[in-house]
């Protein structure tokens, strides 16, 4: 298996899509996990990537689960099973996956773009029930124009529509 960092959340998170796999089932939250994982609730997304290029990513805007451990356990095997961008992984890909986790600050609405910074804030793009979200500090996304037309595209949304922003914070383990 390949070596992750000792954080116990990215080891959680590769945890879980290795039982998954081998499963076909959700890992109970293991023992002695941290509180941080276990008494804590907020938004989680999994990345996972294979020789540097993005294989899965799937997360929740805000906590839907009793714990950020659940979060982050049913977030894992959603990033390997069920992103539409790519095919599921294969327990034989495992070792070349690495895992990080974005645990995300409540979002904030905000008036203009000039209020977000790509490498410290994340993007919210809504118009109705459409929604889209990009992760901040993001390998080649440069601007906040950038930022915020990934997030309109991901969300079906026209750049020319009238569309809310929000921004967010997260700390990322990798």
């Amino acid at each position: 298996m390949k070596e992750e960092s000792g954080d116990p959340f990215v080891r959680l998170a590769r945890e879980s899509l290795t039982y998954y796999l081998k499963e076909k089932k959700h890992l109970p939250a293991p023992a002695g996990l941290p509180d941080e994982l276990t008494k804590r609730r907020a938004g989680a997304f999994v990345t996972l990537k294979k020789h540097g290029n993005l294989r899965g990513c799937i997360g929740t805007i805000t906590a839907v689960t009793p714990s950020l451990a659940e979060e982050i356990i049913r977030n894992a095997v959603a990033s390997g099973t069920q992103d539409p961008r790519f095919p599921a992984v294969s327990r034989n890909e495992l070792d070349e996956i690495t895992f990080s986790v974005d645990v995300l600050s409540d979002p904030e609405d905000i008036s203009s773009p000039a209020e977000l910074d790509v490498k410290r804030y994340g993007v919210i793009v809504s118009s109705g029930f459409r929604r889209g979200l990009l992760l901040p500090n993001l390998e080649g996304v440069d601007t906040v124009e950038d930022q915020i037309a990934i997030a309109l595209r991901k969300a079906g949304i026209s750049k020319d529509e009238k569309y809310q922003l929000e921004r967010f914070e997260v700390v990322r383990h990798e």
